[in-house]
Protein backbone atom coordinates (compact mmCIF):
# COMPACT_ATOMS: atom_id res chain seq x y z
CA UNK A 1 0.00 0.00 0.00
CA UNK A 2 1.55 3.63 -0.72
CA UNK A 3 2.43 5.94 2.17
CA UNK A 4 -0.86 8.33 2.57
CA UNK A 5 1.32 11.10 1.08
CA UNK A 6 1.98 9.37 -1.53
CA UNK A 7 -1.92 9.02 -2.36
CA UNK A 8 -3.96 11.12 -4.31
CA UNK A 9 -6.64 11.96 -1.87
CA UNK A 10 -6.36 12.21 1.81
CA UNK A 11 -8.97 11.82 3.76
CA UNK A 12 -9.28 12.98 7.21
CA UNK A 13 -12.51 13.70 9.69
CA UNK A 14 -11.98 15.80 12.68
CA UNK A 15 -15.48 16.27 14.67
CA UNK A 16 -18.68 16.40 12.28
CA UNK A 17 -16.45 17.80 9.21
CA UNK A 18 -14.63 15.08 6.63
CA UNK A 19 -11.90 17.36 4.74
CA UNK A 20 -11.03 16.02 1.54
CA UNK A 21 -7.59 16.99 0.07
CA UNK A 22 -6.30 16.63 -3.42
CA UNK A 23 -2.48 15.56 -2.97
CA UNK A 24 -0.66 15.77 -6.19
CA UNK A 25 0.87 19.07 -5.41
CA UNK A 26 3.71 18.55 -7.56
CA UNK A 27 1.65 18.56 -10.43
CA UNK A 28 -0.57 21.26 -8.93
CA UNK A 29 -3.34 18.92 -8.29
CA UNK A 30 -3.89 17.65 -11.71
CA UNK A 31 -6.56 15.38 -12.21
CA UNK A 32 -5.94 12.20 -13.40
CA UNK A 33 -7.92 8.97 -12.90
CA UNK A 34 -6.56 7.58 -10.27
CA UNK A 35 -7.39 11.19 -8.30
CA UNK A 36 -11.14 11.48 -9.49
CA UNK A 37 -11.74 7.97 -8.45
CA UNK A 38 -10.52 8.82 -5.12
CA UNK A 39 -12.08 11.67 -4.63
CA UNK A 40 -15.21 9.71 -4.99
CA UNK A 41 -14.32 6.72 -2.50
CA UNK A 42 -13.36 10.12 -0.53
CA UNK A 43 -16.87 11.75 -1.22
CA UNK A 44 -18.87 8.13 -0.67
CA UNK A 45 -16.90 7.46 2.86
CA UNK A 46 -18.29 10.95 3.89
CA UNK A 47 -21.63 10.79 2.87
CA UNK A 48 -21.51 7.22 4.87
CA UNK A 49 -20.05 8.31 8.01
CA UNK A 50 -23.11 9.56 9.99
CA UNK A 51 -21.02 11.78 12.52
CA UNK A 52 -19.82 13.85 9.27
CA UNK A 53 -22.13 16.89 9.12
CA UNK A 54 -20.21 18.76 6.45
CA UNK A 55 -17.28 17.88 4.13
CA UNK A 56 -14.19 20.36 2.84
CA UNK A 57 -13.26 20.09 -0.42
CA UNK A 58 -8.98 21.31 -0.27
CA UNK A 59 -6.05 21.02 -2.50
CA UNK A 60 -2.06 20.04 -1.17
CA UNK A 61 0.85 22.47 -1.73
CA UNK A 62 0.03 26.56 -3.60
CA UNK A 63 -2.86 25.41 -5.81
CA UNK A 64 -6.43 23.91 -5.69
CA UNK A 65 -6.63 22.28 -8.97
CA UNK A 66 -4.46 23.00 -12.09
CA UNK A 67 -7.19 20.78 -14.40
CA UNK A 68 -7.15 17.60 -15.88
CA UNK A 69 -4.18 15.82 -16.74
CA UNK A 70 -3.09 16.28 -20.03
CA UNK A 71 0.91 15.66 -19.58
CA UNK A 72 2.24 14.29 -16.01
CA UNK A 73 4.26 11.18 -16.10
CA UNK A 74 1.15 9.90 -14.57
CA UNK A 75 -1.19 10.27 -17.30
CA UNK A 76 -4.06 7.60 -16.92
CA UNK A 77 -5.94 8.50 -19.49
CA UNK A 78 -5.93 5.44 -21.51
CA UNK A 79 -6.03 2.70 -18.27
CA UNK A 80 -9.28 1.28 -17.53
CA UNK A 81 -11.01 1.61 -14.22
CA UNK A 82 -14.42 0.40 -12.25
CA UNK A 83 -17.12 2.43 -13.56
CA UNK A 84 -18.72 4.46 -10.94
CA UNK A 85 -20.80 7.39 -12.65
CA UNK A 86 -22.47 5.51 -15.56
CA UNK A 87 -23.17 2.97 -17.59
CA UNK A 88 -21.17 3.82 -20.23
CA UNK A 89 -18.69 0.73 -21.52
CA UNK A 90 -15.29 0.79 -20.74
CA UNK A 91 -13.43 3.09 -22.85
CA UNK A 92 -9.53 1.87 -22.88
CA UNK A 93 -10.55 -0.48 -25.46
CA UNK A 94 -12.56 1.89 -27.79
CA UNK A 95 -10.89 4.03 -30.70
CA UNK A 96 -11.81 7.74 -31.80
CA UNK A 97 -15.15 9.78 -30.40
CA UNK A 98 -16.19 6.56 -28.77
CA UNK A 99 -13.62 6.04 -26.55
CA UNK A 100 -13.80 9.83 -25.64
CA UNK A 101 -17.29 10.33 -25.40
CA UNK A 102 -17.64 7.26 -22.65
CA UNK A 103 -14.75 7.64 -20.90
CA UNK A 104 -16.02 11.59 -20.38
CA UNK A 105 -19.03 10.93 -19.59
CA UNK A 106 -17.90 8.83 -16.68
CA UNK A 107 -14.98 10.57 -15.08
CA UNK A 108 -15.91 14.57 -15.93
CA UNK A 109 -19.87 14.77 -16.50
CA UNK A 110 -20.85 11.84 -14.86
CA UNK A 111 -18.56 12.01 -11.47
CA UNK A 112 -19.48 15.78 -10.74
CA UNK A 113 -23.09 15.28 -11.28
CA UNK A 114 -22.82 12.47 -8.89
CA UNK A 115 -20.66 14.78 -5.77
CA UNK A 116 -23.50 17.47 -6.85
CA UNK A 117 -25.78 15.28 -5.03
CA UNK A 118 -23.87 14.33 -2.15
CA UNK A 119 -26.79 14.92 0.52
CA UNK A 120 -24.39 17.23 2.75
CA UNK A 121 -22.63 20.13 2.73
CA UNK A 122 -18.97 20.50 0.54
CA UNK A 123 -17.33 23.76 1.18
CA UNK A 124 -14.62 24.03 -1.79
CA UNK A 125 -11.44 25.55 0.02
CA UNK A 126 -9.28 27.36 -2.77
CA UNK A 127 -5.92 29.12 -3.69
CA UNK A 128 -3.83 29.61 -6.12
CA UNK A 129 -5.09 28.25 -9.25
CA UNK A 130 -8.33 27.15 -9.96
CA UNK A 131 -8.26 26.07 -13.81
CA UNK A 132 -10.65 24.73 -16.04
CA UNK A 133 -11.10 20.91 -14.71
CA UNK A 134 -10.81 22.64 -11.25
CA UNK A 135 -13.74 24.93 -11.83
CA UNK A 136 -15.37 21.50 -12.23
CA UNK A 137 -14.71 20.43 -8.76
CA UNK A 138 -15.22 23.95 -7.19
CA UNK A 139 -18.61 24.35 -8.72
CA UNK A 140 -20.24 21.17 -7.60
CA UNK A 141 -19.62 22.29 -4.12
CA UNK A 142 -22.35 23.92 -1.93
CA UNK A 143 -20.03 27.06 -0.90
CA UNK A 144 -16.53 28.33 -1.71
CA UNK A 145 -13.74 29.83 0.04
CA UNK A 146 -11.09 31.38 -1.95
CA UNK A 147 -7.67 33.14 -0.71
CA UNK A 148 -7.02 36.33 -1.71
CA UNK A 149 -4.62 34.54 -4.09
CA UNK A 150 -7.10 32.48 -5.80
CA UNK A 151 -8.02 32.36 -9.46
CA UNK A 152 -10.29 31.12 -11.97
CA UNK A 153 -9.66 30.03 -15.06
CA UNK A 154 -11.22 27.84 -17.93
CA UNK A 155 -8.71 28.41 -21.64
CA UNK A 156 -9.64 25.88 -23.24
CA UNK A 157 -11.28 27.81 -25.80
CA UNK A 158 -7.84 27.50 -27.23
CA UNK A 159 -8.30 24.35 -27.94
CA UNK A 160 -11.53 25.44 -29.88
CA UNK A 161 -13.61 23.57 -27.67
CA UNK A 162 -16.76 25.30 -25.78
CA UNK A 163 -15.92 25.15 -22.09
CA UNK A 164 -14.68 22.12 -19.93
CA UNK A 165 -17.55 19.11 -19.74
CA UNK A 166 -19.24 20.44 -16.67
CA UNK A 167 -20.44 23.37 -18.45
CA UNK A 168 -22.00 25.44 -15.45
CA UNK A 169 -20.36 28.72 -16.30
CA UNK A 170 -23.57 30.41 -17.38
CA UNK A 171 -25.39 29.18 -13.65
CA UNK A 172 -22.25 30.07 -11.47
CA UNK A 173 -21.65 33.46 -13.18
CA UNK A 174 -23.87 35.38 -15.33
CA UNK A 175 -24.46 35.01 -18.91
CA UNK A 176 -22.23 38.12 -20.61
CA UNK A 177 -19.73 37.76 -17.52
CA UNK A 178 -19.48 33.84 -18.76
CA UNK A 179 -19.06 34.49 -22.07
CA UNK A 180 -15.86 37.16 -21.14
CA UNK A 181 -14.72 34.68 -18.93
CA UNK A 182 -14.75 31.77 -21.75
CA UNK A 183 -14.10 34.03 -24.86
CA UNK A 184 -10.69 35.68 -23.83
CA UNK A 185 -9.50 32.26 -21.30
CA UNK A 186 -8.17 34.68 -18.72
CA UNK A 187 -8.10 35.22 -14.85
CA UNK A 188 -10.38 35.61 -12.65
CA UNK A 189 -9.28 36.96 -9.45
CA UNK A 190 -10.62 35.99 -6.14
CA UNK A 191 -12.22 39.63 -5.60
CA UNK A 192 -14.23 39.37 -8.89
CA UNK A 193 -15.59 36.02 -8.48
CA UNK A 194 -17.09 37.09 -5.23
CA UNK A 195 -18.59 40.43 -6.74
CA UNK A 196 -20.00 37.99 -9.71
CA UNK A 197 -21.41 35.95 -6.80
CA UNK A 198 -19.35 32.87 -7.83
CA UNK A 199 -17.59 32.79 -4.43
CA UNK A 200 -18.91 32.66 -1.10
CA UNK A 201 -16.12 34.33 0.43
CA UNK A 202 -12.69 35.50 -0.02
CA UNK A 203 -10.01 35.68 3.05
CA UNK A 204 -6.23 35.68 3.46
CA UNK A 205 -4.26 33.18 2.07
CA UNK A 206 -3.20 32.63 6.23
CA UNK A 207 -6.15 32.25 7.02
CA UNK A 208 -8.17 29.46 4.55
CA UNK A 209 -7.71 26.63 6.08
CA UNK A 210 -9.08 28.30 9.35
CA UNK A 211 -12.10 30.45 7.44
CA UNK A 212 -13.55 27.31 5.99
CA UNK A 213 -13.41 25.18 8.88
CA UNK A 214 -14.91 27.63 11.06
CA UNK A 215 -18.05 27.90 8.48
CA UNK A 216 -18.31 24.01 8.03
CA UNK A 217 -18.75 23.66 11.52
CA UNK A 218 -21.49 26.60 11.91
CA UNK A 219 -22.87 24.57 8.67
CA UNK A 220 -22.79 21.94 11.32
CA UNK A 221 -25.00 23.06 13.81
CA UNK A 222 -27.81 22.55 11.65
CA UNK A 223 -30.11 19.18 11.32
CA UNK A 224 -28.44 16.43 9.32
CA UNK A 225 -31.93 16.09 7.68
CA UNK A 226 -32.97 19.71 7.36
CA UNK A 227 -29.46 20.24 5.39
CA UNK A 228 -29.78 17.18 3.08
CA UNK A 229 -33.60 19.04 2.31
CA UNK A 230 -32.43 22.01 1.43
CA UNK A 231 -29.47 21.05 -0.62
CA UNK A 232 -31.68 18.97 -2.41
CA UNK A 233 -34.38 22.23 -3.28
CA UNK A 234 -31.40 24.52 -4.24
CA UNK A 235 -30.25 21.61 -6.59
CA UNK A 236 -33.56 20.97 -7.92
CA UNK A 237 -34.31 24.93 -8.50
CA UNK A 238 -31.27 25.00 -10.38
CA UNK A 239 -31.78 21.76 -12.36
CA UNK A 240 -35.79 23.62 -13.63
CA UNK A 241 -33.65 26.78 -14.58
CA UNK A 242 -31.83 24.21 -17.12
CA UNK A 243 -28.54 23.54 -15.81
CA UNK A 244 -28.66 19.60 -16.37
CA UNK A 245 -30.70 19.66 -19.81
CA UNK A 246 -27.90 22.38 -21.08
CA UNK A 247 -24.67 20.32 -19.49
CA UNK A 248 -26.29 17.73 -21.93
CA UNK A 249 -26.10 19.84 -24.56
CA UNK A 250 -23.05 21.72 -24.22
CA UNK A 251 -21.53 18.11 -23.84
CA UNK A 252 -22.55 16.94 -27.59
CA UNK A 253 -20.72 20.64 -28.56
CA UNK A 254 -17.49 19.42 -26.71
CA UNK A 255 -17.40 16.42 -27.97
CA UNK A 256 -17.93 17.72 -31.20
CA UNK A 257 -15.03 19.79 -30.78
CA UNK A 258 -13.03 17.56 -29.88
CA UNK A 259 -14.26 15.26 -33.17
CA UNK A 260 -13.28 18.44 -35.42
CA UNK A 261 -9.99 18.84 -34.02
CA UNK A 262 -8.66 15.32 -34.59
CA UNK A 263 -9.56 15.75 -38.10
CA UNK A 264 -7.95 19.64 -38.39
CA UNK A 265 -5.44 19.55 -35.79
CA UNK A 266 -2.69 17.19 -34.00
CA UNK A 267 -4.65 16.22 -31.83
CA UNK A 268 -8.14 15.89 -30.00
CA UNK A 269 -6.93 19.43 -27.89
CA UNK A 270 -5.99 21.17 -30.77
CA UNK A 271 -2.34 20.59 -30.50
CA UNK A 272 -2.28 22.68 -27.18
CA UNK A 273 -0.12 20.75 -24.81
CA UNK A 274 0.64 21.98 -21.07
CA UNK A 275 3.63 23.78 -22.71
CA UNK A 276 1.39 25.62 -25.35
CA UNK A 277 -1.19 26.51 -23.02
CA UNK A 278 1.45 27.88 -20.57
CA UNK A 279 2.75 29.81 -23.34
CA UNK A 280 -0.72 31.38 -24.43
CA UNK A 281 -1.49 32.34 -20.67
CA UNK A 282 -3.66 29.38 -19.42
Amino acid sequence: MPAAHDEPVRYEKQGPVATVTMNRPGYRNAQNSAMTYALDRAFYRAADDSEVKTVVLAGAGKHFSAGHDIGTPERDAHLPFERRAGLWWDHSDKEGAESRFARESEVYLGMCRRWRELPKPVIASVQGACVAGGLMLAWVCDLIVASEDAFFADPVVRMGIPGVEYFAHPWVMPPRIAKEFLYTGDRMSARRAYEVGMVNRVVPREELAQRTRELALRVAEMPRMGLALTKRAVNQAEDLQGLHTGMDSVFGLHHLAHAHNAETAPDALGGMDIGAMKKAGG
